[in-house]
């Protein structure tokens, strides 16, 4: 289920996983009524600082599972303790506290408010967790400038290219600087050349800051750059 990758996240003294997961499982109902295993019995852990990958073939869970992790839906069974808060404990609002203050999401299909021009986008999870704008614009600024999109922080979020879009959706991630990163395919819709660029300000800042990054990716050299690796197959690790 583990195996060290070339990478070497940035150390720490924390000795509590950032994940543990116990016996965790889900189903979904479908049309006629009938209960579909999603996930089975699923049980590890990932350290702080780490970067993980979640792995397997189409339709074995994998998204399912990153939603679970990062609180955006609740598991039908079974335990998930996020930085030591118990994920299965809490209600939706809470859940939305703890990822505003601790999580970062890259989501497969970015996510972006396309009205919204690149810098408020990347300035929302500020705004929400009560920044002042004074404060919160050298921040989103200097993010933006980090992954290389000094030029377009005006520019409206719906006319960006798809590979422009994903470091949007990653500055969005990371502002705030949170403990922990989740990202659903974060090179699936990018060329080669765009698909590496983001791939490696995904590791550096997991270096330089010391953020946990669990991804989910069908990118066999993505995943052997991670430090840990989860197979999902029909649900199961």
């Amino acid at each position: 289920m583990t195996q060290t990758g070339a990478e070497t996240g940035a150390k720490h003294a924390v000795t509590a996983p950032m994940l543990s997961v116990r016996q965790l499982s889900h189903h979904v109902t479908d049309a006629q009524g009938q209960v579909q295993p999603i996930l089975t019995g699923l049980s590890f852990e990932v350290a702080a600082g780490v970067t993980a990958a979640i792995t397997g073939r189409s339709g074995s869970g994998k998204s399912t599972l990153l939603g679970l992790l990062a609180g955006l839906d609740r598991a039908t069974a079974g335990e998930i303790w996020l930085d030591g808060q118990p994920l299965h404990r809490l209600d939706e609002n809470q859940r939305a506290a703890l990822r505003l203050s601790r999580v970062g999401f890259v989501f497969q299909n970015f996510e972006l408010l396309g009205h919204l021009s690149a810098l408020d986008n990347v300035l929302l999870p500020l705004q929400l967790a009560g920044v002042p704008r004074r404060a919160a614009l050298p921040r989103a600024t200097a993010m933006l400038d980090r992954v290389g999109l000094a030029a377009r922080l005006q520019q409206p979020a719906r006319l960006l290219s798809g590979g422009e879009q994903q470091r949007v959706a990653l500055a969005r991630a990371l502002v705030h600087q949170p403990r922990i990163v989740f990202a659903d395919e974060p090179t699936g819709n990018l060329d080669g050349q765009t698909a590496q660029a983001v791939e490696q300000l995904l590791f550096e800042l997991n270096r330089e800051q010391g953020t946990t990054l669990v991804v989910v990716t069908h990118d066999v050299a993505l995943a052997g750059r991670c430090q840990q690796q989860l197979l999902l197959q029909d649900g199961r690790l």
